[in-house]
């Protein structure tokens, strides 16, 4: 059985936690962010865990 090939951007921009959820950036982080109050500057630091209806994302990233 050949190895399955990574989605190359997927593997950038996802992460798999120790238990297994998906992990990604939040986004808006650019630009345009002196609008935002603190509190939803805040937030955007932190890594968003996906819902587990993408965990089928993880097929695309069978090695991470």
């Amino acid at each position: 059985m050949p190895k399955v090939k990574t989605h190359k951007g997927m593997s950038k921009r996802i992460k798999v936690s120790p238990k297994g959820k998906l992990l990604a950036r939040a986004t808006g982080q650019s630009h345009f962010n002196s609008r935002d109050s603190g509190k939803v500057t805040k937030n955007k630091r932190r890594d968003l865990v996906l819902h587990k209806t993408n965990n089928h994302l993880k097929t695309r990233i069978p090695y991470k």
